[in-house]
């Protein structure tokens, strides 16, 4: 297939995305372990500003990571074979990061394929997503000890699901942003394979529109836990917090059994979720 140059925004997100008015600069900076956040400024109905990329790379064949890719906040999008941003399931990923891998300080616009694919525990730090293809991140660990963190970073523009648990383990969500979107975190409701999951969201700015923060599956026992999220734009409060699903593994729709705080999958307080 012959590579095409970065296409803009696709036409088929909705023409009315909230465009944020910056304030201010926002950046992550990593030192060794240590993550500095030098300023998350709020301006109307938006988090924050979203960072300027430092150049561009085109990718047209998934890139592997172990131990640790830095990609100095340059915007990585995909071409050839992995010039895509529909919705369509089973794309290949721009970035697949091998168990125990950290991908930090990276763009990736469009068209973002499937994203980033974890094959076991990994760490995303300040990782940004321009208009979100088939999912942001998918995490597909086996192991029940496997951790998954997202630190930072933001995406907006997915028509479906941004992170998408198919995996066993923990999911850890803490200073992310998102905006424009389905749902936030997504449980897998129906891969052939199920596991208990456990997903932490803490310090995130959610942006309307948008669907749902988190859908999990009560019937294998997975748990949500919210705290500080704030939420802009949604006056009516339309954005869901957290639902939960009958999940299965034939791969049919999964029934929605309920949705809101109730203690045992779905942890908060109604002083853990402000609207902004």
């Amino acid at each position: 297939m012959t590579a095409r140059p970065e296409q803009p925004v696709s036409h088929r997100r909705r023409t009315t995305r909230r465009r944020a008015l910056i304030a201010g600069v926002s950046a992550l900076g990593i030192t060794g372990a240590a993550i500095v956040t030098t300023s998350m400024l709020s301006t109307a109905g938006a988090a924050s500003s979203w960072p300027t990329a430092t150049g561009s790379k085109a990718v047209s064949k998934t890139v592997a990571v172990s131990g640790t890719y830095d990609g100095g906040m340059k915007k990585f999008y995909g071409t050839g074979a992995l010039g895509g941003d529909s919705q369509d399931e089973g794309q290949d990923a721009i970035f697949e990061l091998a168990d125990g891998a950290t991908l930090k300080n990276v763009i990736i616009g469009t068209p973002a394929a499937d994203g980033v694919h974890c094959k076991g525990s990994c760490t995303l730090q300040n990782v940004w997503w321009l208009d979100v293809g088939e999912d942001a991140a998918s995490f597909k660990g086996k192991s029940a000890n496997s951790v998954y963190t997202v630190y930072g970073g933001g995406a907006k523009g997915a028509d479906d699901k941004v992170l998408q648990f198919n995996g066993a383990g923990k999911l850890v969500i803490t200073k992310f942003q998102v905006e424009d979107f389905g749902k936030l975190v997504r449980s897998c409701g129906n891969c052939s394979t199920q596991y208990k999951r456990t997903i932490v969201i803490n310090d995130v700015d959610i942006t309307a529109p948008g669907k749902s923060i988190v859908g999990i599956n009560q019937n294998y026992g997975d748990t949500a836990s919210l705290r500080n999220v704030r939420i802009h734009g949604d006056s009516k409060k339309k954005i869901k917090t957290c639902i939960r699903y009958q999940g299965n593994n034939t791969g049919k729709e999964p029934k929605e059994l309920g949705t809101g705080a109730d203690g045992k999958y779905c942890n908060f307080s109604s002083s853990d979720i402000t609207y902004k």
